[in-house]
């Protein structure tokens, strides 16, 4: 019998820990989706409709798909996340622009983009401008 007693009390115990347990791991993954970008605040610009297409075509022919995807994080951010980020502004089409030449520097966590010297400014400038504009795109 009391062995019976002692079977359910370490069976009691054992779930609870691991309830306990998964409870955490759930505040660390929350916590983790919290910090995965933080929103820049600011008036979006007038979309160059003509930029954002030739960006679109441009990142259609590069590797940028490789890392990237456009609603879901591969190994780098989904590319709606980055345009959630920033506004569609020509500042920030210019801080992208120089991220998509020089590589990033891991401000969306591990791995660090790669550097594309090869692009001209004004390519990556359009191909920074299709991202950007993908959040006022959807709505």
């Amino acid at each position: 019998m009391t062995r019976i007693f002692l079977l359910l009390f370490l069976s009691f115990v054992g779930c609870t820990s691991i309830d306990k347990k998964k409870s955490i791991e759930n505040e660390v993954i929350s916590s983790k989706a919290d910090d995965y970008f933080r929103v820049i605040e600011g008036q979006d610009e007038e979309i160059d409709t003509s930029l954002v297409k030739r960006g679109e075509i441009l990142i259609a022919y590069s590797d940028c798909l490789d890392c990237h995807k456009i609603e879901n994080r591969a190994k780098g951010p989904a590319f709606l996340d980055i345009s959630k980020r920033y506004p569609y502004q020509e500042v920030y089409i210019d801080l992208l622009s120089q991220r998509i030449i020089s590589g990033g520097n891991g401000s969306w966590g591990y791995p660090v983009m790669s550097a594309h010297p090869n692009l001209t400014v004004e390519d990556s400038k359009a191909m920074a401008a299709f991202v950007l504009s993908m959040e006022n795109l959807r709505d």
